[in-house]
């Protein structure tokens, strides 16, 4: 009986990693010989364990990644300009820690979102947060956001993560508001967080993708500036 009130109390306060690890001992008879405080940290592990999966999942869910790549996955045997101990340097999240940029640039089917997903999934995993946006998706989600007063708040949301994905930049070309909106997200970030920029174009072609020479500039500079960069090459991966 006593067990089974402290099994409901610690599940009462969310701790069922400990509730779990308290019944699987009941019924393990190779920890009878350990001491009161080998089991008892076998029961915090456990529920430790608990909470960071909840915590990752939360974050791969904020993050809200196109696809669902993973470091171990990334194919070093297509050839196309992908070095592997840059990788190797990449997957530590070093850069992201020390808020430097980073420029993934190829034709399409060369893996460029792809691969920034699982960057970007690796950040979570490391304990960082990450949001991925494609630009055309975030110019519109900054005009909505406009228009019901929520921009601010949307500005804050991403200044916050750790790690930003525009991925596919100069796809469409940036005009209008739209450039200054774009604008705003990365001088918000500039010195202070990470932002990965995906793009088919070269980055010397990404001045003429956006509308206002000045505000091209100002762009470039806060994401191209110590960058470092990834040109893929090579025939499609599709």
């Amino acid at each position: 009986m006593l067990a089974q009130q402290t099994i409901e109390r610690l599940y009462e306060m969310r701790m069922a990693g400990m509730a779990e690890a308290f019944q699987e001992q009941a019924g393990r008879k190779d920890v009878i010989d350990l001491s009161f405080e080998e089991r008892f940290a076998l029961v915090i592990d456990k529920e430790w364990q608990r909470r960071q999966e909840r915590r990752l999942t939360r974050r791969l869910k904020q993050a809200q990644l196109k696809q669902s790549g993973t470091i171990e996955d990334i194919d070093y045997r297509h050839k196309r300009g992908l070095e592997k101990q840059l990788m190797l340097e990449l997957i530590t999240c070093v850069w992201v820690r020390t808020q430097r940029n980073l420029i993934i640039t190829g034709a399409t089917g060369l893996g460029k979102s792809w691969l920034s997903c699982a960057l970007a999934d690796q950040a979570c995993r490391l304990g960082l947060t990450a949001v991925y946006r494609r630009v055309p998706q975030l110019t519109y989600e900054l005009t909505l956001a406009r228009a019901d007063g929520t921009y601010l708040k949307l500005l804050n949301k991403l200044a916050r993560a750790d790690l930003l994905v525009l991925d596919d930049l100069g796809l469409t070309p940036l005009e209008g508001q739209a450039q200054h909106d774009v604008l705003d997200v990365v001088d918000e970030r500039v010195g202070k967080r990470s932002t990965l920029t995906t793009s088919q174009l070269p980055v010397a072609k990404w001045h003429d993708s956006v509308g206002d020479p000045s505000v091209a500039d100002a762009l470039l500079d806060r994401l191209v500036q110590g960058a470092i960069k990834i040109q893929l090459k090579g025939k499609s991966m599709r």
